[in-house]
């Protein structure tokens, strides 16, 4: 047994060093897009990140980023490094984890055979090295995200309820338990997968301490689930919630300083488990002294949220939700900003409000009054939540949200329903549950980890054709999706060859099916436990989400406990081949063949297949667009501007490239989405670093929680209103001003029609004068010369960021007119931005926005990059698109100064977040392009897309829509063999494309792409009629690889490109 112990150790520690090469070998570069920036950045200057928060994650992130150059791409690579090494722990403990439970199963007593012992060491190094390799897993190993960490903390605590089973016959084996609570404790710092282990690790310990039987094991399953509804719904917000309340008691009523009542909250903690150690410990009560010291443990592990407080006091640039106080805290614990949904009783989507009492009250907010020396009410939330009606409720709502119409759609598509109006039946919500939550949301992950996936690209609506599990045995995957066959039509290069598409054939389900039979037969209360373990940190999550339709993006990541537990049964399938092959094969084979095949077809059933498999779509090590794309949109914008963004991927790696690297600390980043919060907007009006605050006439009482958060519009003047006039009345307390309510009188905007008042030529003056106050002139003639030259200068100055050609069209008052019906909290503050910035600041919009967020202003917009900058003439685009180009700073950017991160080496990987960013950036070149050959400067022209085509490699990103533009400048600027090059490439992959589409079985949603492939094949051959590329007098044709034309009798050889467009021009009639 000793030497299984030390061989256990020995192999165990060679599995973390492959996994640690794996992953140190794959991992990004710099940062990630998504949150990835984020934690990066926060973690860099313990700043405060989204809510719950991971405390404990930015510790260690800050602790690894001690070990990089300050200020580069190290750091990223430091914290990517953190969670490489956090995951090859996670395999680590794996590994133990498997042996652990084969070694159960295979000794009887403490003698071990060598092929015993070459069997359990076999087992673990299989299932540990299959997770290793597993698709998602190794996803968020190689970047800084909490997932990896949050996997190392399942594992490990799972693993010590492994130890304390070991060790149960010991009187000290309760420090195994002690700590799995501290465990558990520091988790929630980092995420609360951990707690859903508490169901599986409590069987284990009933399976330990007590007589089987029925009862007892589903007496012992619910007292696990209230152990795990105790820590999750009680001890973590409970905790926080009476700091909370100790605070208000004991500030407000008594009357003590801020934080008092925290205090004496902890005081009375400290002395409640002091005494009470004390009692069991003199009562001899060790069960319930173990219980207050886990507790404690529990509680010191989560006492890492404090970093949080501590830090947001200190007022860093990046401090979400502002949690400065227990008051603060508890909201940001409790995510009030996502809002709520659903579980076990609820409304459906299209639920009514309840006709006696639509609307109920909500829980008051609270704010610190540092002047009356308590917390006071700053939105008591009286009637704020909606009630609906309780024939609209049922159990197990799964079609709940009606937040966003898109929802309904998802649900009416999902659930069959008549249209998007219909209340669905119970069953049709159970057709949801079943089909989109778990079908769709989790079945379709696991087997893309154990039976093989289909591309990289994101589906979210089940169409056939992207991002479905595929295993490779096509006549599965053909009639299941009704994909064509390959003899009959050729699929895509795109999809064909897609570096995702990994096939697995099953085998590792297979695989593991085989170990979760063996298990159950062999031990199967162990079985029950990893059961319980697969089921809680898979489907469980999927029921507790509430999964809505149309995620942002896909979330395979959520589930990755779920296939960790999934793995340990892959492990056991080798005890399970093994097994088989004794027992079934009846020819006289020696054991230790029998035990070298079991292990060798299990390797390559799992591991080395999906290895091999999986290498090439995991390797980021030669990818750097997330930081390129975020240099390239502050470098879009001139000097001390304002860049309104909106979602995650343009802005967080913002926020990296200017907390950690220093890049543009000049720009004031302000996201719109987080705009429509007090704390982000006082953190707005803060000067960092080198950004100046924004300029801004409303006060944090304006704009607090509950204040002006939906501001109606009613139309009461036809005239148009300048936007400061309008932000007064909006802000104004007469009452006069305001409207009737059923909630009281409330402010309200009178007009959706608004003006800007622009005057250069009066600020030149008003500079001027106030200028020439304070000088001295010898005479009056110098005077009047040197106050022409300073006004001259200014008006010059004033006008300096509008190309020439339009300085002619500038307007004395931008005029624009809202949308909607209201102006949310975040558009108001964009109003109150633009009445107060007076054209000294420039200001700008992502071009990822969306249109909603310009608020109407988009035709005084001009194109500098990445970025619309807001300017005083009307600049509508002739294509209709938003925004004149600025042509002299676009072509410096965009050809000389831009960096795109590799996406011009096809031996380099991206995802579908990386490659659809592409389609925006061609479109920036091809317009730079079009506005070259308007001032017909073609050799800028052809070099912008000269550039466009080196930088965007089409073996990484096929041409797409905006192709056809590129092609059509070419062809004008007498590139003919460049433009005929693209146009060809595109023709056969689009005519591929529609091929393969019209032949699906049934057109499970690609209808909607077959449509886009016939319009761009459109575009095409109307590009070839234009420009005069085709000759339909002759028959053309292909023998054994070589193109013919047939003239005069005559078959005349001629190249590849005069072929493809002339016989494409009746192929695409055919079509």
């Amino acid at each position: 047994m000793k030497l299984f112990k030390k061989l256990n150790n020995i192999v165990g520690w060679s599995v973390f060093f492959i996994a640690s090469f794996v992953y140190l070998s794959t991992i990004e570069q710099t940062v990630s897009f998504w949150d990835c920036g984020e934690y990066i950045a926060t973690a860099y200057k313990l700043e405060v990140g989204h809510p719950p928060g991971a405390p404990l994650f930015q510790l260690f992130g800050r602790i690894f980023s001690l070990f990089a150059t300050p200020g580069t791409s190290e750091v990223a690579v430091a914290i990517n490094t953190l969670s490489a090494l956090c995951s090859s722990f996670t395999i680590l403990f794996l590994f133990w984890t498997i042996t652990a439970f084969s070694k159960k199963i295979i000794i009887k007593n403490q003698d071990i055979k060598t092929e015993e012992m070459i069997l359990i060491l076999s087992s673990g190094l299989i299932g540990s090295l299959a997770y290793t390799f597993s698709d998602s897993f190794w996803f968020s190993a190689v970047e800084g995200e909490v997932y990896a960490m949050s996997s190392l903390f399942t594992a490990a605590t799972f693993w010590c309820i492994m130890k304390w089973e070991e060790q149960s016959h010991k009187a000290s084996s309760g420090r195994w338990l002690i700590l799995i609570a501290y465990l558990i404790g520091l988790s929630i710092g980092v995420h609360l997968l951990s707690l859903l282990t508490i169901p599986a690790m409590g069987m284990i310990y009933y399976f330990k301490k007590y007589q089987y039987t029925k009862s007892g094991a589903i007496k012992a399953f619910f007292i696990s689930i209230g152990i795990l509804g105790l820590v999750q719904g009680i001890i973590i917000p409970g905790a926080v919630s009476l700091i909370s309340k100790f605070e208000l008691f004991f500030v407000n009523s008594i009357g003590l300083p801020f934080n008092s009542g925290a205090i004496i909250y902890l005081i009375a903690i400290l002395c409640a488990i002091y005494f009470g150690l004390a009692y069991t410990k003199k009562n001899k009560k060790p069960l319930w002294n173990t219980f207050i010291l886990s507790v404690t443990m529990l509680l010191i592990g989560y006492s890492s949220f404090a970093i949080l407080v501590i830090r947001s006091n200190s007022n860093p640039p990046i401090d979400e939700n502002n949690p400065e106080d227990a008051v603060g805290l508890l909201s940001y614990l409790k995510r009030e900003q996502y809002g709520s949904w659903p579980i076990i009783y609820g409304r459906h989507f299209n639920a009514e409000l309840d006709s006696r009492n639509p609307y109920v009250d909500g829980s008051p907010v609270y704010a610190k009054d540092e002047k009356k020396g308590k917390y006071i009410i700053i939105d008591n939330r009286k009637k704020s939540l909606p009630n609906y009606s309780k024939k609209d409720k049922m159990l197990f709502p799964r079609m709940w949200s009606n937040t966003q119409s898109r929802h309904a759609n998802g649900y009416k598509m999902w659930a069959d329903l008549k249209s998007k109006d219909s209340k669905p039946t119970f069953a049709q919500n159970l057709k949801f549950f079943f089909k989109y939550q778990i079908g769709w949301s989790y079945i379709r992950y696991f087997m893309w980890n154990f039976a093989g996936r289909q591309n990289d690209y994101m589906n979210m609506d089940g169409n056939s054709l992207h991002g479905n599990w595929e295993s490779g045995i096509k006549f599965i995957d053909n009639a299941r999706l009704g994909t064509p066959n390959s003899n009959d039509v050729i699929a895509p290069e795109y999809l064909a060859n897609n570096k995702a598409k990994n096939h697995y054939y099953f085998l590792p389900l297979i695989l593991g099916l085989i170990g979760m039979i063996y298990h159950f037969k062999f031990r199967e209360q162990d079985a029950i436990s990893v059961l319980l373990f697969f089921l809680f940190t898979g489907v469980l999550i999927i029921v507790y989400l509430n999964v809505v339709p149309f995620q942002p993006r896909e979330r395979d990541y959520a589930y990755v406990g779920s296939f960790y537990a999934f793995s340990i049964w892959i492990g056991l399938g080798v005890l399970g081949v093994y097994n088989f092959l004794k027992e079934n094969i009846k020819l006289k084979i020696p054991s230790k063949v029998n035990l070298i095949t079991s292990i060798l077809i299990a390797f390559f059933m799992a591991p080395a297949l999906m290895f091999a498999k999986n290498w090439d779509d995991h390797d980021r090590s030669g990818r750097y667009t997330a930081l390129e794309v975020a240099k390239n949109y502050l470098n879009s914008c001139d000097k001390n501007a304002i860049l309104f963004t909106n979602g995650d991927n343009d802005t967080f790696p913002l926020w990296y490239a200017q907390e950690v690297e220093g890049i543009r600390t000049d720009i004031k980043v302000v996201n719109l989405s987080l705009f429509n919060t007090d704390w982000y907007i006082d953190q707005m009006k803060r000067a960092s670093y080198d950004a100046q605050p924004i300029p801004s006439s409303l006060q944090h009482e304006d704009y607090r929680s509950g204040t002006r958060d939906y501001t109606p519009i009613f139309e009461k003047t036809k005239e148009r209103v300048d936007v400061k006039q309008v932000v007064q009345f909006i802000n104004s307390n007469n009452a006069n001003r305001k409207i009737r309510t059923s909630g009281g009188l409330r402010n309200y905007c009178p007009t959706k029609k608004l003006k800007l008042e622009v005057n250069f030529e009066k600020k030149a003056k008003d500079y001027t004068y106030n200028l020439m106050k304070n000088m001295n002139s010898s005479s009056i003639s110098d005077s009047i010369k040197m106050s022409q030259k300073i006004y001259t200068d200014t008006l010059k100055y004033f006008k300096s960021f509008i190309p020439e050609e339009y300085q002619n069209r500038i307007v004395d008052e931008i005029k624009w007119q809202l949308k909607g019906n209201g102006l949310y909290k975040n558009k108001l503050m964009v109003l109150d931005i633009l009445a107060n910035f007076n054209w000294e600041r420039p200001i700008y919009f992502a071009t990822t926005v969306g249109q909603d967020n310009f608020m109407g202003l988009e035709k005084y917009f001009q194109l500098e990059g990445l970025t619309y900058r807001l300017v005083p003439y009307i600049a509508q685009s002739p294509d209709r698109q938003p925004g004149v180009v600025h042509t002299e700073k676009m072509y410096q950017r965009l050809t000389k100064d831009f960096v795109w991160g590799g996406y011009n080496n096809p031996d380099n990987y991206f995802d579908e977040t990386n490659t659809r960013m592409v389609l925006n950036f061609r479109n920036s070149y091809s317009r730079l392009a079009e506005s070259l050959m308007q001032k017909q400067d073609t050799v800028k022209a052809i070099e912008t897309l000269d550039k466009c085509i080196s930088e965007f490699s089409s073996k990484v990103v096929p041409f797409s829509y905006y192709a056809p533009f590129m092609i059509d400048i070419y062809l004008r600027a007498q590139q003919k063999e460049k433009g005929t090059d693209i146009l060809v490439e595109m023709i056969d992959r689009y005519v591929d494309e529609y091929k393969y589409l019209k032949a699906f079985k049934y057109h499970s949603g690609v209808n909607q792409n077959e449509r886009i492939a016939l319009q761009i094949l459109g575009n095409l051959n109307q590009i070839i009629s234009i420009h005069k590329l085709s000759d339909n007098g002759f028959n053309y044709f292909e023998k054994n690889g070589n193109y013919f034309m047939q003239k005069d009798n005559n078959d005349i050889e001629i190249d590849y490109q005069t072929f493809r467009i002339n016989s494409f021009v009746s192929e695409f009639l055919e079509l």
